[in-house]
């Protein structure tokens, strides 16, 4: 039987508040890169907690708040992701999303809640030394918001001494915490193939330049990766995402063709060696036909740094919350693996139960009660770092 986790801070009115903003926030959901109204929501809801700080616009749509214990001391950033996904929810919940074609299918809503349980708590304990800013994140999805905040001049003044972001996770116990040094999430990128022949009639296809062989020359190239081997340190994986060729005609021998592949590697230099390598057996392939290769949604591996992921050992074992059993690093990305490059920092996974939905299912609805040990775990922390 999975034990119930509770590990409320918060007053049962605020808890109530919290599910309500989370449930709001399900209902108009916002798509990466467009959630002003998503921000706007989150800091009318916390502006009564007098943040010494509000940084709006950040990374485009992104809001950070500061909370100054003007004392010197560690800056600490948590950061929550604001963007939905381009999916149709399928739940229909009374809470379920009004927006077409967007809902909060991996659980952003969810996390957003609770950052702003802990700007609740942070308001009835504040830091003892040091900062603490919240950072509602753009664009997680699409791998661009994080090195949009990080490339913001306004940044620059909110550059933490440690960052920690936690994820929930179907399939795990219900509050079950998985953190461990080293990567928590794959690097990936995505390639965008483009083949540029010159048609010909389909029956002299000899006069013109197809690009055929070089689609089934990819397909041979990525074959060896396409099937999931054991984690480890020289994971790679390769999804055929898309292809299309030609046109949808009998008598046309086709000019033009795409490939959209997904790579992934169990930390940025496999995944870098990956790319080279696919990279020039694709251009070497392509004889006779014009190759343009191109970059997507690029994420960087999310690294955890021992000493951070230590500190949330530290408070999940002073709250009792239970370990789960997980195999790092997931093969999802998560774009706070760009905060690995400039600080200390910790993905931790939170158990959203074993026989919930999977993460960008259209049944997926985040768990309420994920909240209250969510909110524990980083007011913890922040009182580890800064007392209160």
């Amino acid at each position: 039987m999975t034990r119930q986790v509770t590990r409320q801070l918060l007053p049962a009115d605020d808890m109530a508040r919290l599910i309500a903003l989370r449930r709001k926030l399900h209902m108009a959901p916002d798509l990466s890169g467009q959630e002003t109204a998503t921000a706007a929501q989150l800091l009318e809801f916390l502006h009564l907690t007098k943040p010494a700080r509000v940084v709006p616009g950040l990374g485009g749509t992104g809001l950070a708040l500061v909370y100054d214990s003007g004392r010197a001391g560690p800056r600490v950033m948590f950061r929550a992701e604001l963007d939905a996904l381009p999916i149709v929810e399928q739940t229909a919940l009374d809470h379920a999303s009004r927006v077409t074609g967007a809902a909060h299918l991996c659980g952003h809503d969810g996390h957003m809640a609770i950052l702003a349980g802990l700007g609740l708590w942070i308001a009835r304990n504040p830091p003892g030394s040091g900062q603490v800013v919240l950072l509602f994140q753009p664009a997680e999805e699409t791998g661009a918001g994080a090195r949009a905040v990080l490339a913001d001049p306004q940044f620059d003044a909110l550059r933490p001494d440690w960052a920690f972001a936690l994820h929930n996770m179907p399939g795990l116990g219900l509050g079950h915490v998985a953190v461990a040094p080293g990567p928590a999430s794959c690097a990936s990128v995505g390639l965008r193939v483009r083949l540029t022949g010159r048609e010909a009639h389909a029956a002299q296809p000899e006069t013109g330049r197809s690009p055929a062989p070089v689609l089934a020359a990819i397909m041979d190239l990525l074959a060896p990766y396409m099937t999931p081997g054991p984690m480890g340190p020289h994971f790679g994986l390769a999804t055929l995402c898309h292809m299309s060729l030609g046109q949808p005609a009998f008598g046309i021998a086709p000019a033009s063709a795409e490939a959209w592949i997904t790579l992934r590697g169990y930390d940025d230099a496999v995944l870098a060696d990956l790319e080279a390598r696919l990279c020039a057996g694709i251009a070497a392939a392509a004889t006779g036909v014009r190759c343009d290769i191109t970059r997507h949604d690029a994420f960087h591996a999310s690294v955890n740094d021992p000493a951070a992921a230590e500190i949330v050992q530290a408070v999940q074992a002073r709250l009792d919350l239970p370990t789960a059993r997980f195999t790092f690093p997931m093969r999802p990305s998560e774009d706070f693996g760009a905060f690995s490059q400039v600080t200390r920092m910790a993905l931790v996974f939170l158990g959203a139960g074993e026989a919930q939905p999977a993460l960008h299912d259209p049944a997926y609805d985040f768990p309420d009660p994920l909240i209250a040990p969510g909110i524990a775990l980083f007011a913890g922390i922040t009182e580890q770092l800064l007392g209160v």
